[in-house]
């Protein structure tokens, strides 16, 4: 693919993900149609489907993209330490407040999940005791997470880790 073609590729997607996001706004996904959808990205249909499959792999790859995003800004920052990834990731997470706000008003937290469980990456081939660690992390996070969403986001990550804090007592930072 060319650069122009990716370019326009990119521009398609981010149309499509847009006019999604502002459908999602008036009504439930199942009642938004490809057509009304194509039709508020301003794209034809055959570009939909050269993209994607179903509506909500548009969220599922939105979704996979921020996280992605965080983690190359976390891995880039030298003040990152194990003591910041939490603060930072729930800090970036309300950088984007409005998608994922939009996320479980619609629906759709679960998408939020399946991003968290992938880029954990549980495997078949894992030990049992680091695949049941991983588990109980993924859900943890995303039990916080949805919460948190569901109350407005209140808190800043590091106001968040303060609050873990304060109902752990033992908790101690490494």
């Amino acid at each position: 693919m060319s650069v122009n073609n990716e370019q326009k590729n990119a521009y398609v997607k981010k149309q499509i993900t847009a006019a999604l996001l502002e459908l999602l706004k008036e009504k439930p996904i199942t009642d938004i149609s490809i057509s009304e959808l194509a039709q508020r990205a301003q794209i034809g249909r055959v570009s939909f489907y050269r993209n994607y499959q179903t509506k909500e792999d548009i969220l599922k790859e939105e979704s996979d993209r921020l996280i992605k995003e965080w983690g190359r800004l976390y891995e880039t920052n030298p003040e990152s330490s194990p003591e910041t990834l939490f603060p930072s990731l729930f800090d970036f997470y309300r950088e984007h407040k409005e998608f994922y706000t939009i996320l479980y008003q619609a629906g759709m937290a679960s998408v939020m999940l399946e991003t968290i469980l992938d880029t954990i990456q549980i495997t078949g081939e894992m030990a049992n005791l680091e695949a049941y660690m991983k588990s109980f992390w993924a859900y943890g996070i995303y039990g916080w997470m949805i919460e948190w969403v569901k109350r407005g986001m209140p808190e800043s990550g590091s106001g968040l880790i303060a609050l873990f804090k304060q109902a752990n007592p033992s908790y101690r930072s490494k």
